[in-house]
């Protein structure tokens, strides 16, 4: 069983909107869909853009770089579903966000 690490509160991530952080020395980006909070990999594959500091629609997160389009619930690509960067299980106990590292799942 994954140990889950503290990630931040959060009533500190509205809905609708992403931000990113560091939880044991790794970028991740946290976005909260309409209540429910999902975190990944906090770097493009492109050029390596923070997708936390991205623009948030629906599930669908599009980098600030280069407009690359990833499905925040699994991490895919858009145009590419096949190549993506890892998600991380979340949970929320007393306000807080937990993530788990040791049950990364890469992208499809």
């Amino acid at each position: 069983m994954a140990e889950f690490i503290d990630a931040g509160r959060v009533d500190e991530l509205p809905p609708g909107r992403g931000t990113s952080v560091t939880v044991a020395g790794r970028d991740v980006a946290l976005f909260n869909v309409d209540g429910t909070i999902y975190a990944m990999e906090d770097s493009c594959l492109h050029q390596g853009s923070s997708l936390g500091m991205s623009e948030l629609q629906g599930h669908v997160v599009t980098c600030r770089g280069h407009g690359w389009r990833y499905n925040v619930t699994t991490g895919a690509i858009l145009h590419a579903p096949d190549v993506g960067v890892d998600t991380y299980p979340v949970k929320v106990v007393e306000g807080r966000i937990l993530i788990a590292f040791g049950e990364q799942q890469a992208a499809p």
